[in-house]
């Protein structure tokens, strides 16, 4: 059985950029981030309702082949070596590798023994997505961090505890816990340190703008940054039905959380309408999308410390549509589009 330590997933994109996989990447894009995964025969105990690696399927579905995608796309499995000695190749573009652990019972394990081989056989820096639910105490944080991880990520995904608890909780009947998360998320930023731990967020699970823009600040003031995610359907999970958020919605959220991560914008600075959506900024736009950092994928940092070095390409899009993150700082005719979408939402601010 193809298990960790031994065997790693990488997402589609890291195996194509490894020369694992064959394909191209649309417009020329580079893949910066190299991402891996546990794997285990068993797979993750975890229930959660969107995700393609969940234990069980909603019972409509249950018929239908268990999804082997993440994210949409396939995780191929390969020998920890193979990954390694292509990764020392040096052929690729890779500015940071994230290993993300599964709830598992050996994650914690197996987390530690592949952070050790990863420091030992590649000079890129390390992150973490971890899994608070096997997170005992903050040792086994230390320990990541004496492995040779430098930051660490905390995929709280939903926004709300009523929206965590439907859809990865009780609501479920999986294994997390909304409190577990904060805490473990605490524990992250005081080994790491203030802005080496970050959370993850999926917009359109049912929140309101409002509410979004209110948890993100919140680890705001933590100490954490916010990855934005947009929400899209995985097949055969248990929302695989569910709408995606409004690409207008998204950008109203990229631009608060952008300003709130990297302006100092407070939640007051903030309007919002009566159903809770963003109406307007006490900022200037037409400078946030003269920048584009705004529209890019948020992460942990690359070279350039503004841009992320998992820039995940098309993880929230098909290939025929507009980019939701942006997967490199938007040129000209990019800023343009992104103009023209923030016009049509605020015409008095531009």
């Amino acid at each position: 059985m193809k298990n960790s330590p031994a065997y790693i997933q990488t997402s589609l994109a890291a195996a194509m950029s490894l020369g694992l996989e064959k394909g191209s990447f649309k417009d020329g894009i580079k893949l910066t981030g190299l991402n891996l995964l546990l794997v285990y025969g068993k797979g993750c105990i975890g229930k959660c309702a969107y995700c393609g690696l969940s234990k069980v399927q909603d019972a409509p579905h249950k018929s239908t082949p268990r999804a082997k995608t993440f994210i949409r796309v396939k995780w191929p499995v390969y020998k920890l070596d193979e990954v390694l000695g292509r990764t020392a190749e040096g052929k690729h573009a890779f500015q940071r590798v994230c290993l993300s652990m599964v709830t598992h019972r050996d994650a914690v394990r197996d987390t530690i023994a592949v952070t050790k081989r990863l420091k030992q056989h590649t000079d890129l820096p390390i992150s973490l997505l971890i899994s608070p639910s096997v997170i005992g105490n903050m040792g086994i944080i230390k320990d990541f961090k004496r492995a040779g991880a430098e930051m660490a990520g905390i995929a709280v995904d939903a926004a709300t505890p009523a929206l965590f608890q439907q859809y990865r909780g009780t609501g479920v009947g999986g294994p997390h816990q909304w409190e577990k998360y904060w805490e473990v998320l605490q524990w992250s930023l005081e080994v790491f340190g203030r802005y080496k731990a970050g959370i993850h967020l999926i917009c359109g699970l049912g929140e309101t703008e409002q509410e979004m823009v209110q948890t993100i600040a919140r680890a705001h003031r933590m100490g954490a940054r916010t990855h934005l995610f947009s929400f899209f359907p995985e097949a055969h999970s248990q929302l695989q039905d569910h709408p995606r958020p409004s690409l207008a919605s998204y950008r109203r959220i990229q631009i608060a959380a952008y300003l709130i991560n990297h302006q100092g914008l407070s939640v007051q600075a903030v309007d919002f309408d009566q159903q809770g959506n963003i109406a307007g900024f006490d900022y200037d736009l037409e400078e946030v999308v003269s920048q584009g950092y705004a529209f890019m994928t948020s992460g942990c940092p690359g070279k350039d410390q503004r841009m992320a070095a998992c820039n995940r390409p098309l993880a929230n899009e098909r290939p025929s549509e507009d980019f939701r993150n942006y997967p490199y700082l938007p040129r000209s005719r990019d800023r343009e589009t992104i103009r023209e979408q923030i016009k049509s939402l605020w015409p008095a601010k531009l």
